[in-house]
């Protein structure tokens, strides 16, 4: 009896709570959402994050193929 308690109470929440937000947005009947913007801002921000992660990449590559090129005179064989 306990456990059917628990799952009911569980699937009654999970279905309670999203009928109440919806009821509570009802209220606001005139605001609306530029999906373009909100799309095209959305794509910016993903486009600021990929081009500051790949400058970071490719620094990191070029201080590497700096760091140990051969004419390096700081350079030392490996002992293996």
């Amino acid at each position: 009896m306990s456990k059917k308690f628990h799952l009911l109470t569980i699937v009654a929440t999970l279905f309670i709570i999203p009928t109440v937000t919806l009821a509570f947005a009802a209220e606001t009947a005139g605001e609306y959402i530029d999906r373009k913007a909100e799309i095209w801002n959305l794509f910016f921000r993903l486009m600021v994050v990929a081009f500051v992660v790949g400058g970071v990449i490719a620094g990191t590559m070029v201080w590497q193929v700096w760091r140990f090129r051969e004419s390096n005179p700081k350079s030392k064989p490996t002992e293996y």
